[in-house]
């Protein structure tokens, strides 16, 4: 077993120069893709080529297609395709890394321990990459259903004063002072620039919606077309329909985070009951025995 992990060691290292040479500046153009989470562009290059000439993609459609899916809600659909050969890259270059040092483990210390851990995290680091990104897709969702009641309450405001759709939307982000760290004002800011740039109002908000990839912004776009053009009271009372519909959402969430604060904090308490336990428990225990 010891003789086997060397030979896999030596395969590993041999499979990566092998491909290193053969991808040589190919994906070069990748390395400027702004993409949050990656730590190994470098390394994992020559898995890149792997991917493609191996294909290696289409033996797991599903997984390929939620991982697209999750970095086009967080990313935007430019460079999508790139993004998730980057994402597979980082995922075998973990799996590939690990068992490598699993391998050099067992032949250090002689045990085959080390072979097993290596193994098993290489299987388990890349299922949590994948968890933690549709996490981040969630927590995304989570932060647009928050803040929507109050842009739709801001504008049903701005409208009612007198102003119409479009200042009404750009006088609500120009209340962020140019923060636009939320990913809604991030998508509403991207829509006033296709204004500036030539887009027509309907065209900007229906991509705006394509972004935000949430059915809640979906309704919220499709009032707002279906209504903007009568204005007045008509346009007014859509959105304050809507608004009531997404503040009931907004609590939903509320109480489901609640909740699960409220899970997170069982197993610290747990933890601190038991160390009470002990320390108030052990000189009873030694007292009795003296």
């Amino acid at each position: 077993m010891i003789w086997g992990c060397g030979i896999l060691l030596c395969a590993c290292t041999a499979l990566w120069l092998l491909l290193r040479v053969n991808c040589g500046d190919r994906y070069a153009g990748l390395r400027t893709i702004p993409m949050e989470g990656l730590r190994l562009r470098q390394l994992t290059e020559p898995f890149l080529l792997l991917l493609e000439r191996g294909r290696l993609g289409s033996y797991i459609p599903s997984l390929r297609l939620r991982i697209q899916r999750s970095l086009q809600q967080l990313y935007g659909v430019r460079y999508s395709a790139e993004r998730t050969l980057l994402f597979l890259g980082e995922m075998l270059g973990y799996s590939w890394l690990l068992l490598a040092a699993g391998s050099a483990l067992t032949l250090i210390s002689r045990e085959i321990a080390g072979i097993l851990l290596g193994a098993v995290l290489a299987l388990l680091l890349p299922a949590a990459l994948a968890r933690d990104l549709h996490k981040k897709v969630r927590l995304r969702e989570q932060q647009i259903l928050m803040e929507l009641p109050e842009l739709l309450n801001s504008i049903v405001l701005l409208v009612g004063a007198g102003e119409n759709v479009q200042r009404a939307i750009v006088r609500c982000i120009g209340s962020r002072n140019g923060d636009y760290t939320h990913p809604l004002y991030k998508e509403l800011f991207m829509m006033t620039v296709e204004w500036e740039g030539g887009y027509s109002f309907q065209q900007a908000f229906e991509n705006f919606s394509k972004r935000c990839a949430v059915q809640e912004v979906s309704l919220f776009t499709t009032a707002v077309l279906l209504n903007y053009r009568r204005g007045g009271s008509d346009f007014v009372l859509a959105l304050r329909d809507l608004s009531r519909v997404l503040w009931e959402k907004r609590k939903a969430i509320s109480r489901t985070r609640g909740e699960q604060a409220s899970a997170k904090l069982v197993f610290p308490m747990v933890v601190i009951f038991l160390i009470v336990i002990v320390l108030v428990g052990t000189p009873a225990i030694m007292m009795l025995k003296m």
